[in-house]
């Protein structure tokens, strides 16, 4: 019986994928929001918001993955779908930049708990083994595809609408994903082997930490923010201030992003099956500081170009497309499976601490001091983090496993029957993203 054909685990994902599409258009309808309100400090007004959020996702997460065993898990993940719809129907009716920073925060902090607590309830859905896996897997290329179609999505929709109606049907969407939740039989939870929560919170990290190539997915991950930010922070005012665009043309410009990340996504099972994951990593650091140096380089220069500011948009998008994407594999790769969980939720905390740090930096600084300053610290902060991974990580170096590791060892590509599993997983997931 494939993955899919678990019903419980098809009506649960189907909610996710569902919420974390609602929290996409919810960040492009934000933006144009937040010009709305602040005009040309519109841009420190988001890096505001998105600040709260990283905020939230570093703090929250690992405490609801930590207690993730002890709530009513199915009622708990209705309510967080319930908030989130309310917060998000408020969202049209504020005044003032304050009301967006409260309802941001509410709104982030129920999708913070929500899918590290969707991530507790898989073991006890999937029970196999090698679906457990999977549906790790297809939940990671869910949160990523999100990030690539979400902005072509809420594009479609304002060339026949407003900003505001992106919010009202983000609010139907929570609904759909909590009826779907109500109509999931989840297990009552398992006990955690960790004996208090700081055990919970802190085994993952600890395995980053003491991971060869985890500690490079650490310093890369710090390349893809820093470049990330540049797009998700600042496209709002550079194509409504300086390329004197519309409110379409600001999330066409984010769609070009996330085109570049599609594109590359979609050739890279190919290129995995045949190129290590380290090096195409790298190769991405690489595309991303070309990106984020050519972006500096035409606002320095106060170069006013669509053309420009397309094709540095669709290398940044490539760029992280090349380390995201092998980035759960090499997880797969270092740990155990019994450990696998505790690895993921640390990914999730660790990148978005990175986002953590850039996202003010894109806002704040690119507001006061204008974006040639701010992106110009974004890219120290990219060619840091490259220098980083290939100190943290050299090809030629082996990390040596401090308890028995699983088969094939520990900081090796995966087989190439893996890496052939991998190809389809990403080819099912995404063509369910897009009938999205």
């Amino acid at each position: 019986m494939g993955l899919f054909a678990i019903r419980d685990y098809r009506r649960l994902f189907s909610a996710q994928v569902i919420a974390l599409f609602g929290t996409g258009l919810v960040t492009v309808a934000l933006g144009l929001l937040a010009y709305d309100l602040a005009g040309q400090n519109a841009g420190a007004v988001l890096g505001t918001a998105l600040t709260i959020k990283m905020v939230m996702y570093v703090l929250i997460a690992p405490l609801a993955a930590a207690y993730a065993d002890r709530l009513p898990r199915r009622l708990f993940l209705v309510l967080l779908d319930v908030a989130r719809a309310l917060v998000v129907l408020a969202l049209p009716f504020v005044t003032e930049v304050w009301h967006i920073y409260l309802l941001i925060g509410i709104l982030q902090a129920s999708s913070a708990a929500f899918t590290p607590t969707f991530q507790a309830t898989i073991p006890d859905i999937v029970t196999k083994e090698s679906d457990y896996t999977r549906a790790l897997s297809a939940s990671q290329v869910a949160y990523t595809m999100e990030t690539l179609l979400s902005p072509v999505l809420a594009a479609i929709a304002l060339t026949f609408m407003t900003f505001n109606w992106l919010f009202i049907a983000t609010s139907v969407g929570f609904v759909i994903s909590a009826m779907l939740v109500l109509a999931t039989r989840i297990p009552n939870a398992r006990p955690s082997d960790h004996a208090g929560p700081w055990a919970r919170v802190s085994s993952g990290i600890r395995t980053f930490t003491s991971t060869t190539s985890l500690r490079g997915v650490m310093a890369l991950n710090l390349v893809v923010a820093s470049a990330g930010s540049i797009v998700v922070v600042n496209t709002v005012n550079h194509v409504r201030d300086t390329l004197a665009g519309t409110q379409s043309d600001v999330a066409w410009a984010l769609a070009a992003s996330g085109g570049g990340t599609l594109l590359v996504a979609l050739a890279l099972p190919w290129i995995l099956d045949r190129v290590a994951d380290r090096k195409v990593m790298m190769i991405g650091a690489i595309v991303l500081l070309i990106g984020v140096l050519a972006a500096v380089a035409m606002t320095g220069a106060a170069v006013v170009s669509w053309a420009a500011t397309i094709a540095i948009w669709v290398i940044i998008g490539a760029g992280m497309a090349l380390i995201v994407t092998p980035t759960g594999r090499v997880i797969r790769s270092a740990v155990r499976p019994s450990e696998l969980p505790a690895a993921f939720a640390a990914q999730f905390s660790l990148s978005h601490m990175a986002w953590l740090l850039t996202y003010p930096i894109g806002g704040w600084v690119g507001t006061a001091a204008g974006f040639t300053w701010a992106w110009s610290l974004l890219a120290a902060l990219a060619v840091t983090g490259s220098v980083g991974a290939v100190l943290l990580w050299p090809a030629t170096t082996q990390q040596a496993p401090a308890s028995p590791p699983p088969p094939g060892g520990i900081d090796r590509p995966l087989k190439k029957e893996a890496v052939a599993q991998e190809a389809t997983l990403t080819a099912t997931q995404c063509s369910c993203a897009r009938s999205v």
